[in-house]
């Protein structure tokens, strides 16, 4: 309970459209308005934007942001195990950004829930009625998760609702009569259910259905308090990814967390500018009291007879309003507070400072990484790791509408050591985690510039192998492989260049060296 109001005090500033949705299950109606909490919209939009850059950051949908390799380093360079792994990573991206598959809209969903409460719930499952992956975000106020001794989540308890019609298209057998019935007249009427995934004390490893999966799935009917589907899971469905702990806790702390005395004095503040501000506009008057203001009248031409003394001093003076400028600053330094949670100003650099260097950008960069690795780095591991493995689960079972496997068969070499693997990270925050190196370089390069310059003595630079930092560099900074020649084609150019200049230089020299040989010919003659 502590959670949940906590969730909903967040929800109501920063996500309405959660709100009444942790402590009022069953109890909320479609389409009300639940923005009444909010004056300002700053934390609102911070949150929309903190999920488009965990999504740039981790997983841009325009970009092959993981890949897999051999965890055994002896077929690191086995090449038909390499193409397996090449083919894998490919079916596993044409799968999750599948149109049935909706994993860029869940993902989304599943970073704005991290943003606002610090933990994530996706579920991964197999597409139904034929092959492929589906995801759902999981919300909040339905998930309970539990940790094991290690502090890996392997239990969850999700409190779920389905209408009538839904339940009998997932459980068309085994739901209660009173729901079957109920389906047939009233459709749309909502029944709760509990699905229980936990670890199998019981399992037999000699069987080849879910009494010999690691885990047991259990759908239960709140009505009629029936088992409607028991089955098993060779992996985790649920991906759980949390922000950052405390400890002693399971759920996660977000950045809507830690700024939440800056939101809501935000919106108290912009509270308090709109009455003043309405002041201003159309002031409150003060006036004598001798009847006046019983007849006074604030209509456009008016004429007030009485507001002046005989002398012309005003009888009917507007109220004084207080210093708005002052409480617009005040609200900035709170935005400012609450962007900068949110990752806003970390990515604002390029636009302040266009006219930067290589050099200052691989700087920025490099900062960037170390800023965000330790909270947003964990995501790599305990979300994306736990989905991807989750993902070649089930492609690994399924058979295409072509009549083939998913997923090409297993290499022999691979077979024998067992089938393990790892997932490497190619996206955008590895990328900025390893400009350390680059930056390094542009240092280095730049030193090494500035003694040529004073020496007029190239060769420092010969210290730095150019082909091989050229293309090191590029995947550093994320340029496009297509953008990138083939290093044949280099080589070949290269070949074609130094085979121009010889030819050059053999027709340069061409007039010298017949004058020398005619002159070697007029001194034979001479001697002879």
């Amino acid at each position: 309970m502590n959670w949940e109001s906590h969730w909903e005090e967040i929800a109501q500033r920063v996500l309405p459209m959660h709100s009444k949705l942790f402590n009022q299950k069953g109890n909320t109606t479609t389409g009300d308005k639940r923005n009444e909490y909010i004056f300002d919209s700053t934390a609102a939009i911070a949150l929309n934007r903190f999920a488009a850059i965990l999504d740039s950051l981790l997983t841009p949908r325009n970009q092959t942001w993981h890949r897999l390799s051999v965890s055994d380093r002896s077929l690191e360079k086995n090449r038909e195990v390499k193409l397996y792994f090449e083919e894998v990573n490919r079916a596993l991206f044409k799968n999750r950004y599948a149109p049935k598959a909706n994993f860029a809209a869940q993902n989304q969903q599943n970073y704005k829930s991290l943003g606002a409460y610090g933990t994530g719930c996706l579920f991964v499952d197999e597409l139904f009625g034929e092959p492929g992956i589906r995801y759902r975000n999981i919300h909040l106020g339905e998930i309970y998760f539990v940790e094991n001794h290690q502090g890996i989540v392997d239990k969850a308890l999700r409190y779920f609702s389905l209408t009538a019609r839904q339940a009998m298209k997932q459980f068309p057998e085994t739901l209660p009569e009173k729901i079957k019935e109920i389906a047939k007249t009233n459709p749309d009427t909502l029944f709760y259910f509990v699905h229980c995934v936990k670890q199998r004390t019981d399992k037999d490893p000699g069987r080849k259905d879910y009494k010999g999966m690691p885990y047991a799935s259990y759908y239960v009917s709140c009505d009629g308090q029936a088992v409607v589907e028991e089955g098993g899971f060779s992996t985790f469905p649920y991906a759980i990814s949390r922000y950052e702990q405390a400890p002693g806790e399971v759920y996660g702390r977000s950045p809507a967390m830690d700024v939440l005395p800056a939101i809501k004095t935000l919106n108290e503040e912009k509270k308090t500018i709109l009455k003043q501000g309405h002041r201003a506009v159309d002031p409150v008057l003060l006036a004598h009291d001798d009847g006046i203001i019983s007849s006074f009248s604030l209509k456009p031409g008016a004429i007030n007879a009485g507001g002046i003394s005989a002398d012309g001093r005003p009888l009917v003076q507007p109220l004084p309003t207080g210093n708005i400028a002052i409480g617009k600053d005040l609200m900035d330094d709170e935005r400012a507070v609450i962007n900068d949670a949110f990752l806003v100003t970390l990515f604002q650099i390029l636009v302040e400072s266009p006219q930067m260097t290589a050099t200052e950008v691989m700087e920025r960069t490099r900062e960037k990484g170390i800023l965000l690795a330790p909270t947003i780095g964990r995501q790599h591991d305990e979300y994306l790791g736990t989905m991807i493995e989750r993902e070649i689960d089930i492609l690994s079972r399924q058979i295409g509408l072509d009549g083939k496997p998913v997923l090409p068969p297993m290499p022999p070499a691979l077979l024998e050591a067992q089938g393990e693997y790892k997932v490497i990270y190619d996206s955008p925050l590895s990328k900025a985690q390893r400009a350390d190196e680059a930056a390094g370089l542009m240092r280095s390069v730049e030193m090494a510039l500035n003694i040529v310059n004073i020496t007029q003595d190239k060769a420092p630079l010969d210290h730095f192998d150019w082909d091989q930092i050229i293309p090191e560099v590029s995947d550093i900074q994320g340029v496009p492989m297509r953008w990138m020649r083939d290093p044949k084609v280099v080589q070949s150019m290269r070949e074609a260049s130094a085979q121009a200049a010889k030819e050059q230089a053999m027709v340069q020299a061409a007039p010298g060296a017949a004058a020398m040989i005619s002159s070697a010919a007029k001194m034979k003659q001479a001697g002879g």
